[in-house]
């Protein structure tokens, strides 16, 4: 996994390079060093960023304050093409810095209304270490070693694990799965981008708000004197908390569906 230390917002970090998440709308979400890299599907202009809207408006919360490079998949594309992307994502609060993978008539285009055309590439390995090193495979996790206080955020399109606490007023939202080695107190949405199969694991599960996919709970009032480590994931349509293999108990505990 890739461990990072950001400043305080944490919002859309530097990231590694990851697996894409693709959905069935065809629309590939690749974490880069600069944000977010959305390639398109195949599909007519109009109807994509019809998909692309779906995307947004199913998870406001993940893409909300992020930058995104469009990959337009060798298209040539008018200015009234690109002014329609770049309002549709500012409708939804995020920034379209690059498009990408276009034709020589969109690059044009793209440059004329102060989009970056081509992504920088990750500085090269020097080659003393490209001697001895192993290729590394492409990883989709990131880690961050600290812990987040109230007005933080911290998004991923892929895993998410925090070796620290997540305090109330904290955000934590991953396209995939969430583990806090720690108090989980704030708001934490794993499966962001629509996976049920996401599971929020942490070793004292309390949060203000907690969400999987487009399921959203609450804990139940007030905080146990003794936590176990629990994994929180979607059952029956509803959100359970379980302990941790090992954590001693084997009851369950349900989570307050949240109106």
């Amino acid at each position: 996994m890739c461990d990072a230390r950001w400043p305080p917002v944490l919002t859309f970090p530097v990231l590694c390079y990851n697996l894409p998440v693709t959905h069935q709308d065809g629309i590939t979400i690749k974490g880069i060093r600069q944000g977010l890299l959305v390639r398109l599907g195949d599909g007519d202009w109009e109807g994509e960023l019809h998909a692309l809207e779906a995307r947004l408006r199913a998870s406001p919360a993940f893409f909300r304050g992020g930058r995104i490079a469009l990959d337009v998949g060798g298209r040539s594309l008018s200015p009234e093409a690109l002014k329609a992307a770049r309002t549709l994502l500012a409708h939804y609060e995020v920034d379209l810095w690059a498009v990408v993978g276009g034709e020589a008539e969109t690059e044009r285009n793209a440059r004329r209304l102060g989009l970056v055309v081509q992504i920088p590439s990750p500085p090269a390995p020097r080659a003393a270490d490209t001697e001895e090193a192993e290729p590394e495979p492409l990883l989709e996790g990131l880690v961050v070693r600290r812990t987040l206080r109230a007005g933080q955020r911290l998004h991923h399109p892929g895993h998410i694990v925090v070796i620290g606490d997540v305090n109330p007023g904290a955000e934590v939202v991953a396209g995939g799965d969430i583990v806090v080695w720690g108090r989980a107190w704030g708001l934490l949405h794993a499966g962001a981008l629509g996976d049920e199969e996401a599971v929020i694991c942490a070793l004292d599960l309390s949060p203000t708000q907690l969400r999987i996919a487009g399921h959203i709970a609450r804990s139940p009032e007030g905080r146990r004197r003794n936590p176990v480590p629990e994994v929180a994931s979607v059952r029956a349509g509803q959100i359970i908390a379980t302990p941790w293999v090992g954590a001693g108990k084997k009851s369950r505990r349900f989570w307050k569906r949240r109106d």
